[in-house]
């Protein structure tokens, strides 16, 4: 066992005591200060082009990554094994009036004490065996890890038969500009220095799956995120003549209870089972008040995935909103013929239908019927809107649907059915290629050897249940569930694009070795030492020997 819980606690405190919420110009700051720490050792010192600052591409703000590798002199070997993990953080307000001491873990702890606390908060704060404060968990622990690795097999290169290398990204809690910009570094270094990789490990939080749940998981492989978006358009009416149009909003309010909760959309593979989707956005477009009913409606909702392509969830989607548009229109129909009875006045039968469309189905019906016309206008209209910088990815995306809705012939109240931001692709860990089933049987090895040091059990699982980067080192997907995201992202190549390619050319396998801890994102997050400072750098550890290792080469 390394003896490492002092060198990776003060490695915790000193990432921990920068701000670094995302979107900010902490993260430029964390990133320096990481650089100067990894800069500063003895072989970085001696081998400076080692260790990387780099600025983050095709991004509107200004962030780094921290990229670092080590080359161990075991062996000839250029086997590469990548050690990542995040260095923002999610916002601090929620800390209310302990906001001031959110990043100094020493003070919050004091702090903390004078607080009426939840029971379990409580019983860990004053056991002195947990570490409170924001990135303690998520995930500055897990990169302070990494970090100490980093640092050990520096200073001991004949134990590394192959080679180390560190990824720090920013931007995880938003739009994951530093893995994908850290990307073309790792493609880069793979042609300059001949790195073969062969696994990424990646350090985020977990937590327990349930209350009174006493595992610390490590999971093989991630869940896939998307965020499929309905743009509603309605029949605009007068409030006092209700019945002689269609509100969107009451569409998007069936449509929400339709998919809200749906275990339907639930999606099981290797014997787990994605969270159904929930709703992250609905509101009308109508810019101000006015007694009109709105003209459309936005909502859109997260849908986690495990073995569902992109296309697979947008045709089980459509057939949702069909069946939502269906019961909202049944429903008007069995109000308005009660209000008529009520009031005397005469019933007419709506004349309207369900509608669906993806956005490719419209932009292609567009498309054929206006011609370059068409394109010309969208092409000017997307550039045009860019210069917005208050839209982000997921309301550039709708306003470039409620453009092209202005073309469609026939305006009878629709459903579009689209992405509007970022895929998180889901990744199968499952024993496919060489480099999968030697990952699988250094982890199990691992587990297996640490598991007497350590109280509780420790348990692998298939899904990593929480968006991360992971996502971005392999590619489950094939050519049709990719073409899915690009062709109905109505951001697609202005607001928003992702160079798949550059996935592909790394391809390698992930895991997640990551502290144990509660109330992530929380005012109340806190991590437990033993296990964060302990046991996941001496199991990562073992999983780099096991992999390097002759017996596992060979598998």
């Amino acid at each position: 066992m390394l003896n490492c819980r002092d060198d990776i606690l003060t490695y915790t405190k000193q990432l921990v005591s920068i701000e670094s919420i995302v979107n900010t110009t902490g993260e430029g700051a964390i990133a320096h200060s990481l650089f100067g720490t990894i800069s500063s050792l003895p072989y970085f010192l001696h081998n400076p082009g080692s260790v990387a600052l780099e600025k983050t591409i095709n991004d509107d703000q200004e962030r780094y990554n921290v990229m670092a590798f080590v080359k161990g002199k075991k062996g000839n070997s250029n086997r590469t094994i990548i050690l990542m993990g995040h260095i923002d953080t999610v916002g601090i307000d929620d800390f209310n009036q302990l906001k001031e001491h959110a990043c100094s873990p020493d003070e919050l702890i004091e702090a903390l004490k004078k607080e009426k606390l939840p029971a379990s908060a409580k019983e860990h704060l004053e056991s002195g065996d947990w570490l409170f404060g924001r990135g303690v968990l998520d995930m500055k622990s897990g990169v302070a890890s990494n970090l100490y690795l980093l640092k050990y097999y520096s200073e001991h290169l004949e134990e590394l038969d192959g080679n180390i290398l560190l990824l720090a990204e920013c931007d995880e809690e938003d739009g994951s500009h530093g893995v994908l910009s850290s990307l073309k570094t790792l493609k880069k270094w793979k042609e300059e220095h001949g790195f073969e990789y062969i696994a990424a490990i990646n350090s985020d939080f977990v937590s327990p799956r349930f209350e009174g749940d006493e595992n610390r998981y490590i999971y093989k492989g991630t869940v896939g995120k998307l965020l499929p978006s309905f743009f509603i358009t309605g029949a605009e009416t007068h409030v006092g003549s209700a019945f002689e149009g269609l509100d969107p909003n009451f569409i998007a309010a069936e449509l929400t209870k339709q998919i809200n909760y749906n275990p339907e959309l639930c999606n099981e593979a290797y014997g787990e089972t994605t969270v159904p989707p929930v709703s992250l956005k609905q509101t009308d477009l109508k810019p101000s008040y006015t007694v009109q009913t709105a003209l459309s409606a936005y909502v859109y909702y997260n849908f986690f995935i495990h073995s569902w392509s992109p296309k697979d969830v947008l045709d089980k989607l459509k057939e949702q909103a069909m069946i939502a548009f269906a019961n909202a229109l049944d429903t008007f129909e069995e109000r308005y013929r009660t209000y008529s009875e009520m009031s005397g006045e005469r019933f007419v039968s709506p004349p309207w239908k369900p509608r669906v469309f993806t956005y490719e189905e419209m932009e292609q019906l567009l498309i054929e019927e206006n011609g370059d016309s068409f394109i010309a206008h969208m092409n000017e209209f997307k550039q045009a809107l860019l210069t917005n910088a208050e839209l982000d990815t997921r309301m550039f995306a709708a306003r470039v649907v409620e453009e092209a809705w202005k073309w469609m012939r026939d305006k009878d109240p629709a459903i579009i059915l689209f992405y509007s931001s970022l895929y998180s692709p889901r990744i199968e860990v499952t024993g496919k290629t060489d480099d999968e089933l030697n990952l699988i049987s250094a982890l199990d090895k691992a587990v297996e050897a640490i598991q007497p040091e350590y109280p509780h059990p420790i348990v692998t699982r298939n899904f990593f249940p929480y968006i991360s980067d992971m996502s971005f080192m392999a590619l489950s997907d094939d050519e049709e569930g990719i073409n899915a995201v690009s062709r109905n992202n109505p951001g697609w190549g202005t607001k928003h694009y992702v160079e798949f390619q550059d996935i592909r050319d790394i391809n390698v396998p992930v895991i997640n070795i990551g502290p144990y801890g509660l109330d992530a994102h929380k005012k109340l997050e806190r991590m437990e030492m033993k296990y964060s400072l302990e046991i996941v750098p001496n199991i990562t550890n073992l999983v780099i020997q096991n992999l390097l290792t002759d017996d596992e080469k060979s598998l």
